[in-house]
Formats: structure tokens, C-alpha cells, sequence
């Protein structure tokens, strides 16, 4: 009984690979369980083996299946690919690649593009066929219809292996999900799922980009905590890494002997802020491999976006490097063309392929058109992470509350650019980890005014332009900055302040997802305008947020100690405004004692403009109000001139 020993794969089915076309290469290389014909009309079940290796001068496959000795493969002409069919061998088996470099040295490696690994720290892969039936396809079709830009989102960002440390991919299928839902989170981001060797990298050094860590469980776990997510209304998003990998001997670097996947050149092959390699982004191999790996997050696991990591890394050929440390582009340029290129191509793809998904980029420089579409010569994300607003409001809410006066313009100057870009506002596990305390540590003096300074903080940063987005543990004030080493400290979560804020943040998040005025023209300037800009004595700020029917929400804000018991605003419409959110509220921990029972009167006339109506209002010390127009009451208010 003979068959095909390269187990049917032809030089023509590499042909997309090799132009940089291919963008789903994990159909054809690494491993793929299959029945396959013989010679005598028959059919043999077994593995098919596939890998990339072209300075090879002999390929093997090892395994468990042949006591780690090697089965020689066999070189598909003008490729660069290895093949070789193993009969008998299927979901389960351990295997690893064996490659003599063209030095004649043997180099055993995990495949790239495995879809299973060994937990660290084991290394070999793992043949794997998924059997798993997805029971989404509501969430997918609604997703295919969705306008991202003008519908909500709030984002629970977290890392799966220290949210509640010992769950499994099964375990937060359950927990996870009913509490995200329950906090009324659109979105959670997941840090990076892909197979890492070395925890303390929070998976940003991946050696298995085509496999979800097997450290919560295996591939079809995770495929079922995605599918739950969708069944239960909640978007999933995933951290993408492709500016760089790690220097393990054993996974993508010097693969063959040679510098394959990265630079040969360590002025454009190494960062060496990280100690990794960086991907060559103009290898049509490369591009292929990394271009497929986006797609298949998307197609293979349901994710609904991702969030590419470090992209001001790949943009600038001079990123952290001294004069002489790079290379400048053809142009003499400090710009990496060829990163540009494969964004560009990579956004263009998946939005084409997947309507409906979402590209984050987060970039910390002033790049331009990173959101503009490719058409329009943008990068073509959907999203940028606003770096600068982070900053701002950090340095700010840090200050004693007296020094903030004297920076007023940290809050407000995110106001300039706010439409030039599609942002999200984030404050995510870098903002606390490394020396740099827990949101709550941030914030100096007493408890009191720590947590009041948060909520209020908090309600600024869900009423201003863009989509919001926070990281595990700062729902509840998390004391201790984020460890990957442990769990949160979810034995403070229902304690004074603590307790409260989470109430809070679930009421946040129900109203935002309930009112228009707060996201659907996020990225349209006549979505907000300014109430109170130049308060700096005061340290307040308001705005009124509008959706396209006119409804209204008036935000309000006081980062200062002293209550404003008859603080005056002007208001666009005279009537009654519902008093929506109070951070002061015995609820969330407050005091009880500020606020606008229930309602505020805006009255003709008084406003010097001309063009508004006169309100008094109560404005918590380190707090915050939220007031809805409400046209309904108005009409059925009697005839009054004049501020109350």
C-alpha cells in the first residue's frame, strides 16, 4: 500500500505564501490530521506535518510517535517547505521539528504553527482538531451589522491567569462571564491568549502565535469561553503582539539556521529594550505568517478584534535607539516602510473578510491617520488607544487637590485633538504595575478622598468623548498594583469604598449603554460641548454630551474638596433635568449630604450669551453629577421667569 509521503501538499498550494498573499496558512502548514488516498484505491488516516524551512539541509519530524528518533521529511521543489504524512497518528501526539542548519547543525523547534503546546516548561507541540460547534451565529450576525464608532463600548480588560488565579478557560467560562455581565461591560480584552514560556511577560513574548496557552486549558476551552461571551451579549478582544518575539533557542529565532522570521541585521532585527527579535516585515513569508495569525484569532476563535500591541515600535526604524543603533529607510527616513506596508494590508484584510471587527492600535506617539481608513492613505485602524489623555488625567488626579488649579489644562487639553482620531480612553495594567502604585494609591491623602477623587475621576472618564476602557482590579480600587504572581484582592471588593465604587461603575455602565448621548457621536464634534472649561480656581469642569434626536446630558464635575452647595451653570434648555449619577451617593460609599434631590430647574434667562437657561445646582466636594433633560417633565412645569 503506497501514498503520498508529503501528504498531498504541492509547491502550488504554497504559491500565496511565497508572494505574501497567503492569509490562512495554518490550512496548509504545521499539523493537520486527515485521511489521505493510496495507491490501491484505499484511504490512510494519520497527521500531515508541514514546515517552513528553507536554508534547511535535512528536516525531521520527532515524536512520541517514533521515541523522539526522526522521520525524515521531504522538501517540496521551490518552496522551502517540508512535508511529511505520519499514518496512525492524530489529536494528542507530541511532536517537534529536528532541522540541520546549513552550518550542519541540528536544531530541534516547536512548530510555529502549532494550534496546541506544552505548558511550560515543556516545549513540544501538540497535534490537535478542533471538533468544537459554535452556538453564536446571533452574536456574529449582529456583529456583521454593527457601527462601532456610534454604538457603546466599555472595555474590562484582564489577564486570565491572575483575575481569579487557578480558574481554567471552563471556570471563567462561568464565573468571569457573570460577572462582566453583571458590571454591564460591553467588551473584555484579554491580555495576550497565545502560548508563552515566561509568565512574568504576561504572554508579550509568544512563542506559539496559533495556540491559546495551555496553561487554563485546551484550544476548544477557550473556544467555549468566547462562544458564552457572545451568548451573553459581551464582545471579546484579544491582545495581538506581532512587533517582536522572544530569543528562545527553541521557537521562531534563527529557525533554520538563519535569521528566517527576523532581521539579520540587529539594527533592524533586535530590540534590544526587550531582549527580543523583531519580526521582517518585508519577507512575504513573514508577512504571510503574521497576516494569517491576525485572521485566524478572528476566524478560528470568534474574536471579535484586536488589540495590536507596541505599534509605535514598528513604525520608527529608530524606536529607543541611539544615533547609529538603525538604519534608515531607502527614503533616509526614520519611518519602518515595510511595518507601514503590513498594517496597512493586515487592517484592509480583516475589515474586507470580517465586517464588523475591530483593530485597535496602541500608539503613544502623534503618528498621522492611524484610524483613517487605508483608502485615504490611513494606517486603517478602527481605534487608537489615547495615550496622551492617560497621561494627562493621571498627572492630574495625582496632584494634591490644591496644585490642581495650576494644571487645570491636564484635563481639558485632550479636547484639541479629540476628533482626530477614533480613541479609546484607557486605563489599562500598564498604568499599574511596575513602582507605579494602584489607581488608588495614586491619589494623596486620606481614604475618604482617595475613593471620592476615583469615582469622580471615573464618571469623567465614561462622559468624555470615546470609548472607555479599565483593567481588572480598578472596579473596586484593587490596593496593591497588579502582580501576575497572584489574584486580585477580591477580599476588599464588598468592604467600605471598595464596595461602592463597584455598585457604582454597574451603574455607570447601565446608563451609558442606555443613552445615545454618550457614544454615538463620539467621533462628531456636535456630540459635546463645553459648559465650564476655565474653572481652574474651582477645579470643576462640565459638558453636555447629544445624540443625533437632541437628548442631552449635562456632566458636571468637582475635583476640589469644598462642596459647591449653589454652584451656577448655563444650561441649553430651560426645564427640568433628571439627576442621573451622584458619586456622592450613600450607594457608592459617599457621603449622602450633596446633592440635587433628584432633579435640577433650569429657568429662562440670566444667562449673559443669551443662549441658555439659568440653574443652580449642588456639586459634591471630589464629585460628580450627571443630569438628562428630560422634555417629558418640562411641558408639565407652570410658567416661571427667572433663576430660582
Amino acid at each position: 500500500m503506497g501514498y503520498d509521503l508529503a501528504g498531498g501538499l504541492t509547491g502550488w498550494d504554497m504559491e500565496g505564501f511565497q508572494g505574501g498573499g497567503d492569509t490562512e496558512l495554518w490550512k496548509r502548514l504545521g499539523a493537520h490530521v486527515m485521511t489521505i488516498p493510496t495507491d490501491d484505491g484505499g484511504s490512510v488516516a494519520g497527521t500531515r506535518f508541514s514546515v517552513w524551512a528553507p536554508n534547511a539541509q535535512a528536516v525531521q519530524i520527532i515524536g512520541d510517535f517514533n521515541f523522539w528518533s526522526g522521520d525524515e521529511m521531504y522538501r517540496l521543489p521551490g518552496t522551502g517547505v517540508w512535508s511529511r504524512f505520519i499514518e496512525q497518528r492524530g489529536t494528542d501526539t507530541l511532536y517537534k521539528f529536528r532541522i540541520q542548519g546549513p552550518d550542519g547543525v541540528w536544531r530541534e523547534k516547536s512548530d510555529p504553527m502549532a494550534q496546541f503546546c506544552e505548558s511550560a516548561p515543556s516545549t513540544a507541540s501538540i497535534v490537535y482538531d478542533s471538533q468544537y460547534v459554535w452556538d453564536d451565529a446571533e452574536w456574529i450576525a449582529r456583529r456583521e451589522q454593527s457601527q462601532a464608532h456610534k454604538e457603546p463600548m466599555s472595555v474590562y480588560e484582564l489577564h486570565l491567569g491572575s483575575w481569579r488565579k487557578g480558574l481554567s478557560y471552563l471556570d471563567m467560562a462561568e464565573e468571569l462571564v457573570e460577572y462582566v455581565k453583571w458590571q454591564g461591560y460591553t467588551h473584555v480584552e484579554f491580555m495576550p491568549v497565545a502560548e508563552h514560556p515566561f509568565e512574568p511577560s504576561w504572554g508579550y513574548q509568544v512563542t506559539g502565535y496559533f495556540a491559546p496557552t495551555s496553561r487554563f486549558g485546551r484550544p476548544d476551552d477557550f473556544r467555549h469561553l468566547v462562544d458564552v461571551l457572545h451568548q451573553n451579549g459581551i464582545g471579546v478582544l484579544l491582545d495581538w503582539v506581532p512587533g517582536h518575539f522572544p530569543k528562545d533557542e527553541w521557537a521562531l529565532g534563527n529557525f533554520d539556521g538563519t535569521h528566517l522570521y527576523e532581521h539579520a541585521d540587529p539594527r533592524q532585527g533586535e530590540h534590544m529594550d526587550w531582549g527580543t527579535y523583531i519580526f521582517n516585515y518585508g519577507r512575504n513569508e513573514v508577512k504571510s505568517f503574521l497576516v494569517s495569525n491576525a485572521l485566524y484569532w478572528i476566524s478560528e476563535f470568534h474574536i471579535d478584534g484586536l488589540r495590536v500591541d507596541a505599534v509605535a515600535s514598528m513604525l520608527y526604524l529608530d524606536y529607543s535607539r541611539k544615533e547609529g543603533e538603525w538604519v534608515p529607510n531607502v527614503y533616509g527616513g526614520r519611518e519602518n516602510l515595510e511595518a507601514i506596508d503590513f498594517l496597512k494590508y493586515t487592517n484592509k484584510h480583516l475589515y474586507e473578510r470580517h465586517p464588523g471587527v475591530l483593530m485597535i492600535a496602541e500608539e503613544s506617539t502623534s503618528f498621522p491617520g492611524v484610524t483613517r481608513p487605508v483608502h485615504n492613505d490611513g494606517l486603517g485602524f478602527g481605534f487608537k488607544w489615547n495615550m496622551g489623555w492617560m497621561n494627562d488625567c493621571l498627572r492630574y488626579i495625582e496632584l494634591d487637590p490644591f496644585n490642581r488649579q495650576y494644571n487645570h489644562h491636564l484635563m481639558t487639553f485632550a479636547m484639541v485633538y479629540a476628533y482626530s482620531e477614533n480613541f479609546v480612553l484607557p486605563i489599562s495594567h500598564d498604568e499599574v504595575v511596575h513602582g507605579k502604585g494602584s489607581m488608588l494609591e495614586k491619589i494623596p491623602q486620606d481614604d475618604w478622598r482617595k475613593f471620592a477623587t476615583l469615582r469622580t475621576f471615573y464618571s469623567y472618564m465614561w462622559a468624555f468623548p470615546g470609548k472607555q476602557l479599565i483593567f481588572m482590579g480598578q472596579e473596586f480600587a484593587q490596593r496593591s498594583e497588579f502582580s501576575e504572581s497572584k489574584g486580585l484582592d477580591w477580599w476588599v471588593a464588598d468592604m467600605w469604598g471598595h464596595g461602592g465604587l463597584k455598585r457604582m461603575f454597574k451603574d455607570m455602565n447601565d446608563i451609558y449603554r442606555n443613552e445615545p448621548c454618550f457614544y454615538e457621536l463620539d467621533n462628531d464634534p456636535a456630540g459635546f460641548q463645553w459648559i465650564t472649561a476655565d474653572d481652574a480656581g474651582g477645579n470643576t469642569f462640565a459638558w453636555l454630551r447629544k445624540d443625533s434626536e437632541g437628548n442631552m446630558v449635562a456632566c458636571l464635575f468637582n475635583f476640589s474638596p469644598d462642596p459647591k452647595n449653589t454652584h451656577t451653570i448655563w444650561l441649553p434648555k430651560a426645564g427640568v433635568w433628571r439627576e442621573i449619577l451622584n458619586t456622592d451617593s450613600l450607594t457608592y460609599d459617599g457621603d449622602g449630604n450633596f446633592g440635587n434631590f433628584g432633579q435640577v430647574i433650569a429657568r429662562e434667562g440670566g444667562d449673559p450669551s443669551g443662549n441658555g437657561s439659568g440653574a443652580t445646582v449642588c456639586l459634591p466636594p471630589l464629585g460628580a453629577i450627571w443630569l438628562k433633560y428630560d422634555a417629558e417633565a418640562t411641558l408639565e412645569l407652570p410658567t416661571d421667569g427667572g433663576i430660582a
